[in-house]
Formats: C-alpha cells, structure tokens, sequence
C-alpha cells in the first residue's frame, strides 16, 4: 500500500524537484519517494505527508521529508 496516495487519493504529490530551471519555483516536481506498507501496516496508517517547504530551505536536498504516523 502507497502510504501517500492511500490517503491522499486524486491529489498532486511531489517529492522532488530539481534544481534545474528553477523547478520547485514553478512547482514542476517528480515523486519519487515513497512509503510503501504491507497490509498489516497499512491498517496502523494514521497520517502521511510530504513537509515540501523543507524543499525551499537554503542548500537543501532536491527532496522532500516524506513521513507518515503508524498507530
């Protein structure tokens, strides 16, 4: 199970976003991280999110903190 997409069904996530022509700017990202669960987990899934605004820190990663809560 995508923890992600599971629940954030139909929304636009982006993980990453290149450097190159100013991509997070315009918001032209990828996603490429993930957080995949197996059924036992995916059941214990609380919460999963993308804390994008790190992207836009001085020098930071061109990913994102992908994270999500188990219960």
């Amino acid at each position: 199970v995508d923890a992600l997409r599971h629940l954030h069904p139909g929304e636009t996530i982006y993980t990453f976003w290149d450097y190159f022509r100013n991509a997070y700017g315009r918001n032209a990202g990828l996603r490429i991280d993930h957080l995949l669960l197996n059924k036992r987990a995916a059941k214990r899934l609380k919460a999963a999110e993308v804390d994008s605004h790190v992207r836009g820190w001085e020098k930071s990663s061109d990913h994102a903190p992908v994270w999500a809560t188990l219960k």
